[in-house]
């Protein structure tokens, strides 16, 4: 009875040393200093790198959907099916820097709201505990969009994103969304392409 007991114990030990080990994993996915921004009850998630398709410095695709950085807008780049032949100052830039930060990642974590109108999910995106928008718009790489869109359901969030911004420097380039307004060419009013005489 007695070795029947010691078993059991030892099994008992056994499993909550490995439920106390996946809780402090699970806890490590984002920094002390990130978790008391984030309401309780929302579900923080982890990403592998490798379903990472990177696109331009505010969105991407992971495992094939789409994903669009909450709290910033960075300058686009050429993107003639979308209505943009060219690119604003900075798209690339941008974009190279949201690619060496998710390459260099240890651990890259999320959080989604919803999806935006065309039907990309709206997330924030941590990076080894650090939210990404924040990283781009201290580098004067991107504007912030809190106070055109609001909180979005994360208003701790937005407040860091917002001081960010207060904080960094000035930027090179107009705010992206008037860059779009003023360069946007729908597909009628894209040259189409010559057809080579014979």
């Amino acid at each position: 009875m007695n070795r029947i007991l010691m078993k059991a114990n030892s099994r008992i030990t056994k499993y909550f040393s490995l439920i106390l080990i996946l809780l402090l994993v699970s806890c490590s996915i984002i920094s002390r200093k990130d978790i008391s921004f984030i309401p309780r009850g929302v579900a923080v998630l982890e990403m592998d790198k490798s379903k990472i398709d990177l696109d331009d410095g505010d969105s991407f695709k992971y495992n094939g959907q789409g994903i669009r950085v909450l709290g910033m807008d960075t300058p686009e780049i050429a993107h003639p099916e979308h209505g943009f032949p060219e690119e604003q100052p900075y798209g690339k830039e941008a974009a190279a820097m949201t690619a060496k930060i998710i390459r260099k990642a240890k651990r890259i974590s999320y959080i989604t709201y919803e999806p935006d109108r065309y039907g990309r999910m709206l997330a924030h995106i941590f990076v080894d505990g650090d939210l990404l928008s924040i990283k781009l718009i201290k580098a004067g790489l991107a504007y912030e969009t809190i106070s055109h869109y609001g909180d979005n359901g994360f208003p701790r969030l937005a407040n860091r994103i917002l001081k960010a911004a207060r904080q960094s420097k000035p930027k090179d380039f107009i705010p992206p969304y008037k860059w779009r307004e003023q360069h946007t060419k729908s597909k009628l009013e894209q040259p189409s392409p010559q057809i080579p005489r014979d």
